[in-house]
């Protein structure tokens, strides 16, 4: 079946809010969890502006190596800040060192 450019975006935003969703749940039922509403607009930005890019390459990129690595960087570089912002692994300002 092939999908359709909306139901592959779609499917971007709703793989965001699902991620988004995880520990708004987890907060519920355990205190190990405790985001406070400035972590969850962070975390809301950094994945629905990882969705958007996604979905703009492969809406205006046609061939697939460069779709790949375009998409590739872009998670790199998502999985990048979150690992700063969450550890600090590379002692920058944003890490709340």
């Amino acid at each position: 079946m092939m999908t359709t450019q909306k139901q592959t975006s779609v499917f971007i935003y709703s793989a965001a809010a699902l991620l988004l969703a995880v520990p708004l749940i987890a907060m519920q039922f355990t205190t190990e969890v405790n985001w406070t509403i400035s972590d969850v607009v962070i975390a809301a930005a950094l994945l629905f502006t990882t969705a958007f890019s996604v979905d703009f390459v492969l809406k205006k990129v046609k061939t697939f190596n460069s779709r790949l690595l375009l998409i590739f960087g872009i998670l790199a570089i998502l999985s990048l800040i979150w690992a700063e912002m969450a550890v600090g692994i590379f002692g920058s300002p944003i890490a709340g060192n």
